[in-house]
């Protein structure tokens, strides 16, 4: 039976508030697919609409072709991974991977084979006479998931399931699941609000914000090509350098610029700096026919330069070993990060730097709209 999962204009209200607003999506059968965003974006809501622990306020949900809103959860044949495990403490790793077979009438017979098959594709077989008590907090989620695929469901349902382990814990458990993805060839929903989990676990993302779809995408895809200023400033660590500016026709050699804002009294002699357009970029900015636009540059297009168009003075300096995250503070006090290399030269704290970016890696957006001006319709 397909996997496929369906929605199409769901809207679920709390009393007044709006948790999901007219979401359609549609996650492919066998797809590995990741519901990303903030604490309060609705993504859960979602999750658990598609289980059937709420029902749409309005609109329609679908699993294998077969409309599902308004059937119980428990005959819509999906399983859910919780982030808090929701084991049975006084149960056996066996017992509580076979509780949901036990609750279907399974054969013990056929509970035996499946939660052998269960336990083999998890490396649980060691561990199925211990109590979770016993267990670290990896070895609780891989139980978790075994309860989980010992139903053989269409489609499962994961609730920010490795938000409990440590980040050794959670870089392996990510590994496994996608492994196990792979060896299942399962639908799979997964929600989450770290951005590495998404980024290499999904094959697909959908960015939610207040309960509102913002993109759809490939992982890479949304990353190189944010279709609003939410998207650019969430995705991505560290996110999307952004500020505001005037277009002016002070750029190189004739051509457009943005001219940053500056301090509000422009007491510093730091405003006016300006980051000059690519052809492409400028074509956009032209046929926009903007005043201002929003300027986006990803830290790793961000040069420390001599000859950069943009002064700043180094806030902060970060060393994750492989790299350095140089965090500068702009005329207007915006903080934008640049990445350098672990090898190369490095800027002191408090001192002055220029900063460049590469014109053809510019992201553009409209201020009103925060839309992407490549993507504006009309």
């Amino acid at each position: 039976m397909s996997g496929q999962v369906v929605l199409e204009g769901v809207t679920k209200r709390f009393g007044a508030a709006v948790a999901v607003d007219n979401l359609s999506l549609t996650v492919d059968d066998e797809e590995l697919f990741v519901l990303l965003g903030p604490s309060g974006c609705g993504k859960s809501t979602v999750l658990r609409l598609i289980a059937g622990l709420d029902e749409p306020t309005e609109g329609t949900i679908s699993i294998g072709g077969n409309r599902v809103d308004g059937v119980d959860a428990k005959d819509r044949d999906i399983a859910m991974v919780f982030q808090s495990y929701a084991l049975y403490p006084h149960m056996t790793v066996r017992r509580n991977v076979e509780f949901p077979l036990r609750a279907r009438g399974t054969s013990s017979q056929e509970r035996d084979l499946l939660v052998t098959r269960a336990a083999a594709a998890l490396d649980l077989g060691a561990l199925l006479e211990r109590k979770p008590g016993q267990l670290s907090g990896g070895e609780r989620q891989r139980v978790a998931l075994a309860r989980a695929i010992v139903r053989q469901p269409v489609a499962f349902l994961m609730d920010e399931p490795l938000s409990n382990l440590d980040a050794k814990l959670r870089v392996q458990t990510r590994a496994e699941l996608v492994a196990l993805h792979r060896r299942l060839a399962a639908t799979i929903v997964y929600v989450t609000h770290d951005q590495v989990e998404a980024m290499t676990m999904g094959q697909r993302l959908a960015v939610l914000d207040r309960g509102v779809l913002q993109q759809v995408g490939a992982p890479q895809a949304v990353y190189d090509r944010p279709a609003n200023l939410f998207v650019a400033r969430f995705i991505g660590s560290p996110p999307m350098n952004t500020l505001a500016g005037a277009v002016t026709g002070d750029g190189d050699a004739g051509g457009l610029a943005v001219r940053l804002a500056g301090p509000a009294d422009g007491s510093d002699g730091l405003s006016g700096a300006m980051v000059p357009l690519g052809p492409s970029q400028a074509a956009l900015v032209r046929a926009a026919g903007l005043p201002t636009v929003v300027v986006g540059v990803r830290p790793e297009d961000l040069l420390l330069d001599a000859a950069g168009t943009v002064t700043a003075t180094v806030a902060v300096i970060e060393s994750l070993g492989h790299e350095r995250h140089v965090v500068c503070r702009l005329a207007d006090g915006t903080l934008w990060t640049a990445l350098v290399s672990a090898g190369g030269p490095c800027p002191a704290v408090a001192e002055t730097v220029r900063l460049r970016a590469r014109p053809d890696a510019l992201h553009l957006f409209d201020p009103l709209t925060g839309s992407r001006l490549d993507d504006r319709r009309g």
